[in-house]
């Protein structure tokens, strides 16, 4: 049987950063996923990388997490086709612009260097604009990753520190004897940890159940949208105001729509299907932002599954009444953010004062 440090269950980018810094610090690790790495929420996103639709309590670890996916060569070494370019959050009515400057307001707040601009100048950064645009939020930290990238660029890293990676693996439960975590898989193999990571995104509800803890995640089936290899539309990073749409245009050619307009699905079956209403609502708030992408094709539609806590603030920190256990997860915009989060649970977990406060599942019990 193998005894490890920690065990990171979850191979998101949470728990992938998470292990990756506990393995540079000394510790032996392992991480375990029920599938590939980076494979489900983490390589099924947009890939935005933006200031202007992220909550603002958060703000202060989406800044740090921007510049770590900027330094990828860095620290993860090698690159996941990272862009920095500039983002504006769109407002084409008085109603959706006083939304827009509240919000602006808040981010600011928070350190976000975001500043409110006409829609003229809007237009002068991205002509592609419909004219009929008021004024938007201008962000020059915002940018995208090629986020089916992000699991490759992870596991050479955790090679490299000599992290024990065991993909495809689906642990059934997790027992506590004495100073071990005994980690049971679906075929009955086991292993012993010292400590443990639940990095489970949409199932870390019933991974807290393991271990009689409940907290209860929603689950979220959020509709992305990719045309086929158009002209090039656009050269920012968009989304409006109402924040109902995310869209940006990759080195290829390829648009991709988003915006968080709901699917049909579960956290057993994953995305099952879009709901045709939210496809077409999606595509046509697309096509008023941008009017030449009318002339374009979609050549695929997919479902991403994402966590949210009841309050909506991410869940990270020591889990309730156990001893060397935590847990990771639940950040909106997590993709954005999550190589810091890892970090910051990291510190914490060795014992060091964190440069950012957590989150304390405490706050989330029976609610």
């Amino acid at each position: 049987m193998e005894n490890f440090d920690v065990a990171v269950v979850g191979g998101g980018v949470m728990g992938c950063s998470t292990v990756l810094h506990l393995s540079r610090n000394q510790m032996r690790t392992i991480i375990i996923d029920s599938g590939a790495l980076c494979r489900e929420a983490s390589g099924t996103n947009a890939g935005t990388l933006t200031l202007n639709m992220t909550r603002a309590a958060l703000i202060p670890y989406a800044i740090k997490g921007w510049e770590l996916w900027n330094n990828t060569e860095k620290w993860l070494c090698g690159g996941v086709g990272t862009r920095k370019v500039n983002g504006l959050s769109l407002a084409f009515t008085e109603e959706e612009e006083e939304l827009l400057f509240k919000r602006i307001e808040a981010r600011q707040a928070m350190g976000a260097p975001i500043k409110f601009i006409s829609g003229r100048k809007a237009q002068l950064l991205e002509p592609g604009l419909n004219d009929s645009v008021r004024s938007a939020a201008w962000c020059n930290k915002d940018g995208f990753t090629i986020a089916y990238l992000t699991g490759h660029a992870f596991r050479r890293a955790l090679k490299q520190e000599n992290v024990s990676v065991r993909e495809y693996s689906k642990v059934n439960k997790i027992e506590i004897e004495k100073n071990y975590f005994k980690i049971i898989f679906e075929n009955n193999e086991h292993l012993k940890a010292k400590r443990i990571v639940l990095a489970g995104g949409v199932w870390l509800e019933e991974m807290l159940n393991w271990l009689n803890v409940k907290i209860k995640i929603k689950c979220l089936i959020n509709q992305l949208i990719i045309t086929e290899r158009m002209p090039p539309v656009m050269k920012t990073v968009l989304s409006i105001a109402n924040g109902l749409l995310s869209l940006k245009q990759f080195d290829n050619g390829t648009v991709l729509i988003g915006g968080g307009w709901q699917g049909i699905g579960d956290k057993k079956l994953g995305g099952v299907e879009s709901i045709p209403e939210n496809l077409i609502g999606n595509i046509r708030l697309a096509c008023h932002v941008i009017p030449k992408l009318r002339y374009g094709r979609i050549i695929r539609v997919w479902l991403g599954l994402e966590a949210e806590t009841a309050d909506a603030l991410p869940i990270i920190g020591k889990i309730p009444g156990i001893s060397n256990a935590y847990v990771i997860g639940s950040v909106h915009s997590g993709y954005a953010s999550g190589p810091y989060m890892g970090w910051l649970l990291s510190q914490f977990i060795m014992g060091q004062e964190t440069e950012m406060p957590l989150f304390d599942p405490n706050r989330l019990i029976n609610k």
